[in-house]
């Protein structure tokens, strides 16, 4: 993955707590032992990041391997990842790394949890989207010069979002089965045309003071009966 590509996806996870977008979250709730309904708060931080090489565990994946990668990142003896129980951890691939479960033909990304020393770790995959851009991509005219990162972002938004209100899947989910993210998946609300003609929603700055456009899903707003939106 260039390195275009890897700033243009960490300004956008860094951006993501306090945006309108993650707001939405706001209309969750975690409910405690008491009973207590606490919204969940608008306040989600790109903690750090962890690179392997596809030498370390091959270019064909199971879902048993993705969380060995995240514990592979907890282990790290150096420069590897706390081990936070709310911690959300993201496993992204590079074109050529398949994930064997149904990467492209069922999903795109997907979240779970797993037990890593007694604390639930909570973690997602999102594949390299140029693997698949029919499946994957809501747009063939690139934001940035690595097109992938373009879908690879808005999969990202949907995955968090999920692992916020559903972190072990069995909090907010719809009689069908849907979680939150689910309800709203490829659609993208208001959108504006850059020069080069590809679409945006959404925008934020790296830290060079660089503007990033994206093109990211809407979420339901658990509110006023429910609707889709990018923001509340």
């Amino acid at each position: 993955m260039s390195s275009l590509a890897v700033d243009y996806i960490q300004t956008f996870a860094r951006n993501l707590g306090g945006s309108l977008w993650f707001n939405i979250e706001t209309t969750y709730y975690k409910l405690l032992g008491s009973g207590a309904k606490v919204p969940i708060s608008n306040i989600i931080n790109l903690a750090g990041t962890f690179a392997l090489t596809e030498d370390t565990f091959g270019t064909s994946l199971s879902d048993a391997q993705i969380f060995q990668i995240v514990q592979a990142a907890l282990t790290a003896p150096s420069g590897g990842l706390p081990v936070d129980a709310n911690g959300i951890y993201i496993v992204l691939t590079a074109a050529g790394i398949q994930e064997t479960s149904g990467f492209c033909t069922s999903y795109c990304g997907w979240h779970t949890y797993g037990n890593y020393n007694g604390v639930d770790i909570k973690y997602s995959f999102v594949g390299d989207a140029s693997a698949c851009p029919s499946a994957c991509m809501a747009q063939t005219k690139g934001l940035t010069n690595y097109i992938a990162a373009d879908g690879m972002v808005s999969v990202l938004a949907h995955e968090t979002a999920e692992a916020v209100s559903d972190p072990t899947l069995t909090a907010w989910y719809d009689s069908q089965g849907r979680e939150n993210a689910d309800k709203c998946a490829w659609t993208f609300g208001t959108q504006y045309t850059l020069p080069n003609g590809a679409r945006a929603n959404m925008n934020f700055t790296n830290a060079t003071g660089y503007r990033y456009h994206y093109l990211v899903q809407q979420n339901w707003v658990n509110s006023a009966g429910g609707y889709c939106s990018l923001k509340f």
